[in-house]
Order: structure tokens, then C-alpha cells, then sequence
């Protein structure tokens, strides 16, 4: 943290807003993990159906974000910010008015664009303010917002929905989202070079996503985004059906403050021995997390479980995020970033309904076993394909090599 009493006045004041609207935000949207699948199974909803509106909100995210990626760089980083949490200050009223499956299917989509939006346009502002010398710490200092937001959100949804029931959870939602709106419209857009027309017209979106720098992280995402939809979907029902005496949302906040503690230690320490070994140990973790699960009957079980799961996801997405940062411009970041969490998006969306059907047949423990198979796929192609051919992939991931599709030398002015 001694970092941040380096910057001038102005890069602290618009790191602190940024970091005070992310937190809003992501408790806003985290409040909704262990009480929605609840809400959508108390109005009628089956297993199948629970899977099929909570996949809605990926793909909200999918069709978004590669339209709100180019927004950001053509338009600012600002702009996006404000059009997540504006969706986020709305959707929770849909689910306070509306019971119907269809409709709350829709409305979770139109909920998807919030984190399409503020997560492409927070990580590329972050992204674009961070000093290059230590860009893996500012952006894990920063990206806490989410396992904060993770650990604060659930507990207190949790709290309100056992207490007072959805109509109050989903008006705390709203309220704090309009405060985390108005935190963002203070922020100041740093100056980027923005791309001519032409070159905006020559670089597609298979372009970037068939290139050798970001095709292979793509495809990681899409691997664990399976795991963490199904994770972030059924674990507290399934919680739930085991009887045991533990609530779900305490799993998310475990998890939360697990990853909370992880990228403090990570980010600098990435800085100095590179983004592959994080990615590397995160993914196994999340592939432990998953397995963990799968043989999961007690309070402690659960506990390590969240604790895996914790570290996996603190440190996959913080130094995927920085990795992405080393391997784009300033003036296609935003784009970058929305391809690569684009993986992610899609792995969310595919989850829900697959697993809420496959969890018809083999019930919710043998379908975490098939989601931690699915993360150690992603663990095996991480290891041998990050980097231009085997050996340097292996390097890269372990630790003992550089990026080689990093950009951080080019001359960008």
C-alpha cells in the first residue's frame, strides 16, 4: 500500500472514488447469490429453471460486453461506469414487482449488462492508471473491491432475506448501487490516444480473439467460468439438501475474505516474479475448491472448500486481469479485457442450465466433480499453451519466464 503515497493528489482521488464505487457495486450485485436462487425455487421455480434464469445474467454479459468494450475505448471508461451501475440501481426493482420465470429470465439478463459494463470499464481504467512498475499490485490493491464487495453483500442478503424478506433485500440493493452511481460520476477520465478510424475498422472482434495473446486466456476463462457458475449457482442449495448446519451465504463470505487476503500478498509479489505462476495457482486451487465440494458433509468442509475457492478466484481474476493489461494498448484495452471476460461470460451462461440439468440426474455433489474436471482441463492448456510453444508455456506458468506476448516495452506515445 505505500505505492498509492507516491501518486499526485488527483490519481488518489480517482483511485479512492473508483474503489468506493466498485465496492458499492459488487455488494449490490453479490447480495443476490445466496437469496436469488432461493427467491426464483420460493415463486415456483425448478432445479432446471433456478439454472436457467441465473445463467440469464451471463448472458446479459455475453452480448454486452463486447459492444460495451468498444464504448470504452471510443468513448471512455467513464461513460461504461455509469451504464453498469445505472442497471444496477434498476434491475432490482424488476424482481420486486415480477414472479414469472420468463420475465425474471429477461430481466437477469438485462441485469447482466451491469457487470458487463462497470467490470470492462473499471478494469481498463484501473488498467490505464496504474504505473507499469507495479501494475500487478495496484491492480490487485484494487481489485479487492470484489471480495469485499463478495464478503459483505451475501452476509447481509442473506441476513435480510431471513429476516425481512426479499421486497427489503432487493431495496438495499438498489439504494446502494444509486450511492456507488453517484461516487462514479466524479471520476475523472485520464487522457489516451485514442485509434483513427481506420485502425478502429481493421481490428474486428475475431481478430482479437483469434490472436495468439488472447485466445488461449479466453478459453481458460470459459473453463472456470463453468466451475464458478456452477459454484456461485447451486452451492447453497446444495448446502441446503445436505442438512447441514451452515448457511450459504457465510460460504461466500469465507470465500471472500480468503481472496481478500490473497491478492494482497499476490499482486506485488507478481510484479516481481510474473503473472503466470498466480494464473497458474489460482486455477488449481479453484480445481481443489470444486472437489472439495464434490466430497463435502460437514461445516468444516464447506469452510476449506470457500477457503480454495477464495484463493482461486483472487488470484485468476486480479492476474488475469494484470496479464491482459501487459498484453494490450491503452487505446484497445477496453476491448482486450471485454474478449477475454467475454470466456468467462460464456462459461457462466452455459453452466446454469447445463449443470441445472445435469444435477436433475446426478444431484448437486457429482456435478461439483464434473466442474473441478472441467478446471483442471483449464489448468493443463494454461501449462502448455499461455506462451508461443511448450517449453516457454511451461516456463511462463511455473514462474521461471517472461510473457513473451507482452507489450509492456512498446512505445505507445
Amino acid at each position: 500500500m505505500k505505492a498509492f503515497n507516491t501518486f499526485n493528489a488527483e490519481l488518489r482521488r480517482n483511485l479512492l472514488i473508483l474503489f468506493t464505487a466498485g465496492l458499492l457495486f459488487w455488494s449490490s450485485t453479490a447480495a443476490f447469490l445466496p437469496t436469488l436462487p432461493l427467491y426464483i425455487q420460493d415463486v415456483g421455480g425448478s432445479k432446471q429453471e433456478i439454472g436457467i434464469v441465473m445463467g440469464g445474467f451471463a448472458i446479459g454479459l455475453l452480448l454486452f460486453r463486447p459492444m460495451l468494450g468498444k464504448l470504452a475505448d471510443q468513448r471512455g471508461r467513464k461513460l461504461v461506469l455509469l451504464i453498469g451501475l445505472t442497471v444496477a440501481a434498476i434491475a432490482p426493482f424488476g424482481y420486486l414487482v415480477f414472479t414469472s420465470i420468463p420475465i425474471l429470465f429477461f430481466l437477469r439478463i438485462f441485469h447482466g449488462i451491469s457487470i458487463a459494463a462497470f467490470s470492462t470499464g473499471y478494469s481498463a481504467l484501473v488498467a490505464d492508471l496504474a504505473p507499469m512498475a507495479i501494475r500487478g499490485e495496484v491492480i490487485s490493491y484494487m481489485s479487492l473491491t470484489g471480495p469485499i464487495g463478495l464478503a459483505i453483500g451475501p452476509a447481509i442478503g442473506g441476513y435480510l432475506q431471513e429476516t425481512s424478506g426479499y421486497a427489503r433485500l432487493f431495496l438495499f440493493t438498489a439504494t446502494i448501487a444509486v450511492i456507488g452511481l453517484l461516487c462514479a460520476s466524479q471520476v475523472i477520465n485520464p487522457p489516451f490516444n485514442a485509434q483513427s478510424q481506420l485502425e478502429r475498422q481493421n481490428i474486428n472482434f475475431w481478430q482479437i480473439l483469434t490472436s495468439s495473446r488472447v485466445k488461449v486466456p479466453a478459453v481458460v476463462m470459459l473453463l472456470v467460468g463453468t466451475s464458478i457458475g456452477a459454484v456461485h449457482i447451486f452451492v447453497s442449495l446444495f448446502i441446503k439438501s445436505t442438512e447441514v448446519n451452515f448457511n450459504g451465504g457465510w460460504f461466500f463470505t469465507v470465500s471472500a475474505i480468503s481472496s481478500f487476503i490473497i491478492r494482497v500478498l499476490a499482486g506485488r509479489a507478481s510484479d516481481r516474479f510474473g503473472r503466470g505462476l498466480f494464473i497458474t495457482f489460482g486455477i488449481a486451487a479453484y480445481t481443489l475448491a470444486c472437489a472439495l465440494l464434490w466430497q463435502a458433509n460437514s461445516t468444516n468442509a464447506f469452510l476449506i472448500s470457500a477457503i480454495a475457492e477464495g484463493c482461486g478466484g483472487g488470484t485468476i481474476f486480479s492476474m488475469m486481469a494484470t496479464m491482459m493489461a501487459d498484453r494490450s494498448l491503452p487505446q484497445e484495452r477496453g476491448r482486450i479485457f471485454a474478449i477475454c471476460l467475454a470466456g468467462l461470460d460464456l462459461g457462466i451462461a452455459i453452466a446454469a442450465p447445463i449443470f441445472g440439468y445435469v444435477s436433475e440426474f446426478v444431484g448437486y455433489r457429482n456435478m461439483f466433480g464434473y466442474s473441478a474436471a472441467l478446471t483442471f482441463l483449464a489448468l493443463l492448456i494454461f501449462l502448455t499453451l499461455s506462451n508461443k510453444n511448450l517449453t516457454s508455456s511451461l516456463r511462463f506458468a511455473i514462474g521461471r519466464g517472461e510473457d513473451a506476448f507482452s507489450l509492456n516495452n512498446v512505445d505507445v506515445s
